[in-house]
């Protein structure tokens, strides 16, 4: 039998042999290869949802789901320009990402445990945390949902927001009439042509239809309950671990560099003269993370000289001081009364 001493020898060749496999620079998988090939992202986004993802009269595409796919392209090719946006429907957007027409799917759309298990996708996390609401006009009187007894509300099919509405009407006996359009343009119509009484989609959606849509955006109220948990964000195929790490990844680095006030405006001189060791690791300049993915030293850096820091990618797109006014609350940081928080890049 070996001693208690060959045995700890064991224990620690085998222990160093771990850590050396773990230190091991990242592969590139099947997707990252393609991406670097092409010289480009291709990045499925909505139709037009202002605030997250809308092209303006000139092609040009912004938004908060926009900026999570400049800011990847960024770390992964030096370049925030070098992405092909695709706009797709609710209808379309999965069989895309599972068709390899896109590369990543970053559209308003709610992690589930039936999208996340079944339909070869994974989520890199959580861009804005969201809530189901509804939208009536001021002259209806109406002030609360649990008032809709009975009311025809429009909702778009193959959508989270179908199956709410339906499970929140049985079990408050609301006997709702859902109006389905398969097309978000063609819901936006009906509702702002009379045909339902409400308008039903996640809380962001509404504001955004309201303040593009409406011909007075006062003439609009969002009700104040929320009857659903709508956490929404990027996704990417399942089976390619490599290229799922650099989204999740750039995603936590945008919400790590609010954490530690790395903002667009500062990066490159917190980069050269930063004491801190979290913002020098983050920055790259005193630890070489970009390696583990497959990336550049400064892949962080790179991504948040691009878009700004999560906090600012907020501000500009949907934020109090932007045209959709909304207020940070839950997507406010975890030190700051609000949930969003990322693991360390570290």
């Amino acid at each position: 039998m070996p001693s208690q001493f060959s045995k700890s020898i064991l224990t620690s060749l085998c222990s160093a042999a771990v850590l050396a496999l773990a230190a091991l620079p990242a592969q590139a998988g099947k997707t990252v290869d393609e991406i670097k090939k092409r010289g480009q992202l291709v990045c499925g986004v909505s139709t037009g949802l202002a605030g997250f993802s809308a092209a303006d009269s000139q092609g040009n595409w912004s938004g908060l789901d926009v900026d999570m796919c400049k800011a990847i392209a960024a770390a992964m090719l030096g370049d925030a320009s070098k992405v092909k946006y695709v706009p797709l429907s609710a209808q379309q957007r999965f069989t895309a990402l599972q068709s390899g027409e896109i590369d990543i799917l970053s559209r308003n759309t709610t992690w589930t445990l039936t999208r996340d298990a079944s339909l070869g996708m994974s989520f890199t996390g959580t861009t804005y945390y969201d809530g189901q609401g509804f939208m009536v006009t001021t002259k209806s009187k109406i002030k609360s949902a649990k008032q809709l007894k009975g009311a025809t509300v429009c909702v778009q099919s193959g959508t989270t927001t179908e199956k709410n509405l339906t499970d929140y009407s049985r079990a408050n006996k609301l006997d709702i009439k859902p109006v389905v359009f398969e097309k978000l343009e063609a819901t936006n119509a009906a509702y702002f042509a009379g045909r339902c009484l409400a308008y039903t989609t996640d809380a962001s959606g509404l504001a955004s239809i309201r303040n593009k849509e409406a011909k007075n955006p006062a003439e609009h109220l969002i009700l104040p309950e929320l009857i659903s948990k709508e956490p929404l964000g990027p996704s990417v195929r399942r089976g390619d671990d490599e290229f799922f790490s650099i989204a999740r990844w750039v995603i936590f680095a945008l919400v790590e560099a609010e954490d530690y006030d790395i903002t667009q405006a500062n990066v490159d001189k917190l980069a050269a003269e930063s004491s801190d060791p979290v913002v020098g690791r983050i920055l790259g300049k005193t630890e070489d993370t970009g390696k583990l993915l497959g990336l550049e030293k400064n892949w962080a850096a790179m991504a948040i000289k691009a878009v700004g820091n999560y906090g600012e990618v907020f501000e500009r797109n949907v934020g109090p001081k932007s045209p959709l006014g909304l207020p940070r609350g839950m997507n406010n940081l975890w030190s700051k009364g609000g949930i969003m928080y990322a693991p360390p890049v570290r």
